[in-house]
């Protein structure tokens, strides 16, 4: 899967605090290892692999698992407020 890169780092951002660590737990991972596939400088040692482009660049993702754990606690925060 591609993504910009600037599109991985405002999945990030938009997580709530503690999602890390309940993304980590969840996969069970380093809390480090998930924090190293959003970040900018740790990106190679995640698995993921960055080519220069527009918006930050294109960020390949060979696993999607961090990603799509991410994508779901961001659309049950939407669907809180929504029924809101």
């Amino acid at each position: 899967m591609n993504i910009t890169f600037d599109e991985l780092r405002s999945i990030k951002h938009r997580l709530p605090h503690g999602s890390i660590k309940k993304i980590a737990d969840e996969l069970q991972l380093d809390e480090q290892t998930v924090r190293n596939y959003f970040g900018a400088h740790h990106l190679e040692n995640s698995g993921n692999h960055l080519e220069p482009g527009p918006n930050g660049g294109i960020v390949h993702i060979e696993d999607e698992r961090i990603l799509n754990i991410a994508r779901q606690i961001l659309a049950t925060i939407e669907e809180q407020t929504t029924s809101n």
